[in-house]
């Protein structure tokens, strides 16, 4: 059994009360997520001692501190954010064929980032960090203008219900925050296997004036292979499902 002492189980927690909430006023769309509940999952005893002793050095909360990566990640080199890596499955089998980039892997769910975590200590994987909050509130709150050179969002929670469409995270207004943290050239890849999604997002590829659509497959400088097939993906390509992949470049 693991002995944690209060502030230990308090590491990666979010902050009580109201989660952060950025009111854009833009007149574009952003998520909405609301009052609702987030899964809640425990970790194994091996998860808690890995997460005690890597957490402090490999993740971080949501917070309004802009991140200095050079100091993060103990390198100037390019940085990639992936917006909802989920179980972080891809993410851990792409990043050892992207040694020369940051990676910064976003998620809520702290299962989730604690299987990621996992596979970072296990592999070796000097790459990866992790940060713990909604990905629209992270780029706005934690990441300068212009500081990525892509941003990631593989199968992003369809909201398949029509009243629910509003929490989707690709908004007009998600696009446009993206497009500002990207620098010029930088690459945003999206991914869905859910047809209507798909349908949503075919409205929407051309709504950002900064961010040129390229269609799919197109030659990039980012690895837009992701090397495995998720718990997830799987699931959905045994239902016949079709993946469809987007790709935009900043201008």
């Amino acid at each position: 059994m693991v002995e944690m002492n209060s502030s230990d189980k308090n590491l990666g927690n979010l902050p009580p009360g109201r989660p952060l909430q950025t009111d854009f006023n833009d007149g574009r769309d952003y998520p909405r997520l609301g009052n609702f509940s987030f899964r809640r999952g425990t970790l194994t005893d091996n998860q808690e001692a890995l997460w005690e002793e890597n957490w402090p050095r490999l993740g971080k909360v949501l917070t309004d501190e802009q991140i200095d990566l050079p100091e993060w990640f103990g390198r100037e080199a390019d940085t990639i954010v992936e917006i909802g890596s989920g179980t972080g499955t891809s993410t851990a089998a792409m990043a050892p064929l992207e040694k020369d980039t940051n990676i910064v892997a976003v998620e809520l769910y702290r299962p989730g980032l604690a299987k990621l975590l996992g596979s970072v200590v296990r592999g070796e994987i000097e790459n990866i960090r992790m940060i713990r909050g909604d990905g629209v509130e992270v780029l706005q709150r934690m990441f300068a203008p212009e500081a990525l050179a892509g941003v990631r969002i593989f199968f992003p929670d369809p909201w398949p219900k029509a009243r629910h469409h509003k929490r989707r995270i690709v908004q007009s207004g998600t696009l446009h925050l993206i497009a500002s943290r990207l620098r010029p050239g930088g690459i945003l890849h999206i991914a869905t296997d859910h047809a209507d999604y798909a349908e949503w997002i075919d409205e929407l590829v051309e709504v950002e004036p900064q961010l040129e659509y390229l269609g799919w497959p197109a030659d990039v400088p980012m690895l837009t292979d992701r090397q495995v097939i998720t718990k997830f993906e799987g699931k959905g390509l045994d239902k016949e499902h079709t993946i469809r992949e987007y790709l935009w470049r900043k201008r």
